[in-house]
């Protein structure tokens, strides 16, 4: 049997106030952890380098009984980021992990966690998937408020929006280097 290495959570009336904190963020060019803004990954984020701590704790919530149930263990320390994948570009983000194997700080990034911010008429395209065992069926986390959890090792991707514009808050929750 193989083991389900993914959470599904709703948001509820929170992703409105998610949503508040995202709309005046000033957008750049994403890239990767090898620098590449165009080929491997096409979107535009801004990241919440002075996270409130309301938000921060909204999503440790998530990630928390993830944890729990994974036995992962993690900090209330995250990166996060908005990020919209526009159709008139092709947004996307090829397939990946969400790990700098590089790091040597002692932390990892252990648990992600993809909040989806638009309705599923508001786009086309940009799937999320999976490439490692089992995974969420596309149409359970299209839905506006859909937190998406599972450990950072895992390669994943958004494939091309096609048309509109698909967006996310993502977070990635860290803990003591991988072992």
């Amino acid at each position: 049997m193989v083991r389900q290495n993914w959470r599904i959570w709703r948001a509820g009336a929170d992703i409105d106030l998610l949503t508040e904190r995202t709309k005046d963020l000033k957008l750049d060019r994403a890239s990767t952890f090898g620098g590449d803004t165009d080929t491997h990954r096409k979107s535009n984020v801004a990241w919440l380098h002075e996270v409130d701590n309301a938000t921060l704790f909204h999503l440790f919530k998530f990630a928390k009984d993830f944890a729990d149930v994974t036995s992962i263990e993690i900090m209330c320390r995250a990166d996060i980021q908005y990020t919209e994948y526009h159709g008139s570009e092709g947004g996307k983000y090829d397939w990946h992990h969400d790990i700098d194997w590089n790091r040597n700080d002692g932390w990892d990034r252990k648990i992600s966690v993809t909040v989806q911010m638009s309705d599923p008429d508001e786009y086309e395209g940009g799937d999320f998937a999976m490439g490692d065992g089992q995974e969420p069926l596309p149409d359970w986390h299209k839905e506006k408020g859909t937190v998406l959890l599972f450990p950072s090792y895992i390669v994943h991707r958004v494939a091309p929006v096609t048309s509109g514009v698909r967006k996310s808050l993502v977070a990635w929750f860290e803990g003591p280097t991988w072992r």
